[in-house]
């Protein structure tokens, strides 16, 4: 009985792990159609993300089974409620993404990002590119002193999401209303990205310690 309750926890971390190289390859994609009004690049990242969602609806289906059948207790509790919680951040991660290859879509052939503020997006682009890239290193490895570097990356983000804030609302900005309301909207995108990949680290380090002072409310 325990090891086939063994192979299930090895289940929920290799669908984490799918998980997170999807997210990966989600705002990869995203960014880069972002960056280049790439149609079918932009179609491809909505498309997908049905694949990130059925991977959670499969692993919260799982866990629920895992506690109602074997009442885990101590460690192998806390890897199913992590696993539950760390799958809702990468499904949220994915849907993201999708946010702002739906942009792109929707601006095409025309590009969504202003001028003005273009060399800010290709910051947040890279920035969340390695949030996405340290999460997979994380989920796969459980590396907390890469779990510590995304807080980095996060605070990066945060720094351009008000740059785009002050660049908007400054008398210099020349956007209209529409312009307006794409840089706010993919700003927040990307801000909150960064949001969810800090999350999975606090919560990968409950997973390894169980240390409940940096888990999120």
């Amino acid at each position: 009985m325990r090891k086939i309750f063994e192979a299930e926890l090895q289940a929920l971390g290799e669908d984490l792990d799918s998980m997170a190289r999807l997210v990966v390859d989600a705002i990869s994609r995203a960014g880069e159609a972002l960056l280049t009004q790439d149609l079918s690049l932009a179609q491809q990242v909505i498309a997908d993300d049905q694949a990130i969602d059925a991977l959670e609806r499969a692993l919260d289906e799982r866990c629920v089974l895992l506690l109602a059948q074997q009442q885990p207790v101590a460690t192998d509790l806390r890897v199913v409620v992590s696993a539950l919680r760390i799958s809702a951040s990468l499904e949220r991660m994915g849907d993201l993404a999708r946010h702002i290859a739906e942009a792109s879509r929707r601006a095409y052939p025309n590009s969504v990002l202003p001028e003005q503020l273009r060399d800010t997006y290709i910051g947040m682009i890279e920035a969340s590119r390695r949030v996405a890239e340290r999460v997979y290193a994380v989920v796969s490895s459980h590396d907390l002193e890469v779990a510590d570097t995304l807080e980095r990356d996060d605070d990066l983000l945060d720094q351009l999401h008000n740059d785009v804030f002050s660049t908007v609302l400054g008398e210099s900005w020349t956007g209209n209303a529409q312009e307006t309301v794409d840089a706010t909207l993919l700003s927040r995108y990307f801000e909150r990205f960064g949001d969810h990949g800090v999350s999975v680290a606090r919560r990968m380090n409950f997973l390894v310690t169980g240390d409940f002072t940096r888990q999120d409310v």
